[in-house]
C-alpha cells in the first residue's frame, strides 16, 4: 500500500508536511499552524501562517476543520 504524504504551502512559501502539524489556530482570514514538536506560540512567532488571500488552496484544505 502507497503511504501518499500531503503538503500544504504557507504564505512565506515554505512547504510543510501534514504528518507533521502539531496543532492550527484560526486568526480571521489566516490560519496559524504549528509543526513543532516542543509546541509553538503564537506570540513568538513559532508558528506558519496561512491566509487565505496568499495561499487560497492550502487555507481552504485546513479551514474545512473549522466549519
Amino acid at each position: 500500500m502507497e503511504n501518499k504524504q500531503t503538503y500544504i504551502k504557507t504564505d512565506d512559501n515554505s512547504i510543510i508536511n501534514e504528518k507533521y502539524i502539531r496543532w492550527v489556530k484560526k486568526m480571521n482570514n489566516c490560519l496559524e499552524v504549528c509543526i513543532k514538536s516542543t509546541g509553538c506560540s503564537v506570540e513568538d512567532k513559532g508558528t506558519h501562517k496561512i491566509c487565505k488571500l496568499n495561499s487560497l488552496d492550502s487555507y481552504n484544505k485546513l479551514n474545512k476543520h473549522f466549519e
